[in-house]
């Protein structure tokens, strides 16, 4: 018998679509359950002994790997027509084996916004005892405290979750100047960025496991530990090519009944006698959908796809986080990790540093944050100028989310719309570093973007079908519509970068911007001069939403899931990841992801049809 048969053996409650984040999640919650059969299908292997993904410090180096499904965009007009990446993890634990490890929350307002749109327990309250339960948060020390302003508000963190979470133990060269200059710039030091608001200077908590110096994510968190349960069974490196949907006659109404499996060469369909959750992400969740006739007509159709249900919000409503990186040249007695990844014995020593002690350049991870508002960087008139533009547009949409998110110009908005990030090395795909020179890099990241995209199948030729095995078109639309305010803060946001890396103490061990380059003249627009920059050199946060989003009051007008995250026309398919978010977040979605997965643990639960729990047990 092949793989493929010993998993079809199985009578499967639940088939969940996709071994990463969220779907790792729902596979050991709901496995707790023994009266439950839970079935996780994976595209990509298990690597939990890969040291590219277990060793912190080697953060990036997957990407671009066998781990990586390699997407990228189409040509974006609003980006000069350039393509861009976007790694997605093809790896069981997904992209949560990818990530650079970044543990965050949103605002309390970000999460009360999807509740306010009619998604009733999405707010912060009811998601915070979620964040809570996916994390043991290991607190540093008082002389750590002291030393790295690593602060923390105990009540806010988890501490019996799968997941280790912590204050990295030692932190680059740069840091010890962070605070002090961010402050001189009239950005506070935070006290716990994980309380509910994010606004001020701190440094980023890392999924790691203090105690073994590696990654802690989905794979080796939440199922390594329960790989043996009998009623778990996970099949890696096999895709699911479409959803089972049937017409129940007695209710005329569709229900998914299993999925398609390609496994080893072999086409296998596979029951679920409960449910099929999507876990595949915000770019083959949607995709999977359309593959399965869920969509609208006007992509299925000229994609060889029959049309089953009809609902034109699956695959839109994208959003991403945009991020540009400015390249300063710093000191040279500043060591940086592009030194140690470049020298083959800085490397080596590295290695055995790590090997040895669990100290050293791979348990370094970039910490240096601050979120920040455009009141802090541009004068009143300036904010409300972006203010009365944005609510200008969202009367033109009447959509309640493009009301909400006008919100963010109002004078006192306690919100980050902008992220940065300071760190020694060059992190820009398109500045060449110069040989004997050093680099620091000024992330920054825009987080309310206005910009929204899509993403659907290919259209294929008469007779010809699309599949799961041609990409999706991503189509991000950068900067255009209504994105083109998304241009303008991008553009205001880089008068901070200049202020911060011109303040002492950081100043002192920069020595010049080098890219983008200085201007030659003065007299040049301070916000038209990073025009070009910005166009031609933004790149992805790598944070997509939205393209299954929860649908709230206006149902499938605007939405793919409801509140309960069930597809709206099919009764027992759901998708649980990120594509549910309705509106983005200031934050890295990890966490995010992880107490949506939580939470739609405990609604599956609660959503079983209580006689047929009792009917079942009963014959156990």
């Amino acid at each position: 018998m092949g793989r493929v048969d010993d998993f079809a053996a199985h009578a499967f409650d639940y088939l969940i679509v996709g071994g990463g984040t969220a779907g790792l999640v729902l596979a050991a919650r709901l496995s707790e359950r023994p009266d439950i059969v839970v079935g996780v299908v994976e595209a990509g292997p298990a690597a939990l002994d890969e040291e590219a993904i277990n060793i912190p410090g080697l953060y990036g180096s997957t990407i671009g790997s066998q781990y990586d499904w390699q997407f990228e965009t189409t040509p974006q007009p609003g980006l000069a027509g350039r393509k861009l990446p976007w790694p997605r993890g093809k790896v069981l634990g997904g992209t949560s084996a990818l990530n650079f490890m970044a543990w965050n929350r949103g605002n309390r307002e970000d999460y009360d916004a999807w509740k306010e749109l009619g998604n009733p327990g999405w707010g912060w309250d009811d998601l915070l005892p979620y964040f809570q339960r996916s994390e043991t948060f290991h607190p540093p020390d008082v002389t750590h405290q002291k030393q790295y302003h690593s602060y923390y508000q105990e009540e806010t963190h988890g501490n019996a979750g799968p997941l280790h979470t912590t204050h990295i133990q030692n932190y680059g060269p740069a840091h010890q100047f962070w605070h002090a200059t961010l402050n001189a710039v009239g950005v506070d030091t935070s006290p716990d960025s994980l309380a509910g608001s994010n606004r001020g200077a701190w440094n980023m908590i890392c999924t790691v496991d203090p105690i073994s110096q590696t990654r802690s994510y989905s794979a080796n968190a939440y199922y390594r530990p329960i790989a043996e349960r009998p009623n778990l069974i996970l099949l890696t490196e096999a895709m699911v090519t479409k959803v089972l949907i049937e017409k129940d006659g007695n209710v005329d109404q569709w229900v998914a009944t299993g999925v398609n499996i390609l496994c080893d060469n072999e086409q296998r369909e596979i029951y679920a006698a409960r449910e099929v959750i999507l876990s595949a992400g915000s770019v083959q969740s949607p995709q999977l959908l359309e593959l399965s006739g869920v969509g609208n007509a006007e992509v299925l159709k000229p994609a060889g796809i029959p049309v089953k249900v009809e609902n034109p919000n699956v695959g839109e409503n994208l959003q991403e986080h945009m991020m540009t990186a400015t390249i300063f040249e710093i000191s040279s007695q500043i060591p940086t990790r592009d030194e140690v990844l470049q020298d083959s014995e800085l490397r080596e020593a590295a290695s055995r540093e790590y090997e040895g002690s669990k100290y050293g350049p791979w348990t370094i991870l970039p910490c240096s944050i601050a979120y920040c508002s455009l009141s802090q960087i541009i004068p009143q008139e300036e904010l409300e100028d972006l203010r009365s533009r944005a609510e200008s547009l969202a009367k033109q949409t009447g959509k309640q989310r493009d009301e909400i998110l006008a919100r963010q110009f109002r004078e006192h908005a306690n919100l980050g719309q902008l992220e940065y990030l300071f760190d020694v090395g060059n992190w820009s795909p398109y500045f060449p570093s110069e040989k004997g020179k050093k680099y620091g890099t000024m992330l920054m990241m825009l987080q309310y973007p206005w910009s929204r995209g899509s993403i659907h199948l290919s259209p294929k030729d008469p007779g010809l079908d699309a599949t799961v095995h041609d990409k999706p078109i991503i189509d991000p639309r950068y900067y255009l519509g209504h994105g083109e305010i998304d241009l303008e803060i991008m553009k205001i946001g880089q008068r901070l970068t200049e202020r911060i890396c011109a303040t002492k103490p950081l100043s002192d061990i920069i020595c010049s911007r080098v890219f983008p380059p200085m201007p030659d003249s003065d007299a040049s627009d301070e916000v038209e001069e990073y025009d070009e920059f910005v166009r031609n050199y933004t790149i992805t946060d790598w944070h997509p939403i939205g393209t299954c989003a929860m649908g709230g009051f206006e149902g499938e007008k605007f939405g793919v899931v409801d509140g309960r995250l069930r597809v709206y026309g099919i009764t027992n398919l759901r998708v649980v990841d990120a594509s549910i978010m309705p509106l983005q977040i200031s934050a890295h979605i990890q966490a995010t992801v992880y107490a949506i997965a939580e939470k739609a643990a405990d609604m599956i639960i609660e959503d079983m049809d209580p006689t047929e729990v009792d009917a079942k047990l009963t014959h156990k």
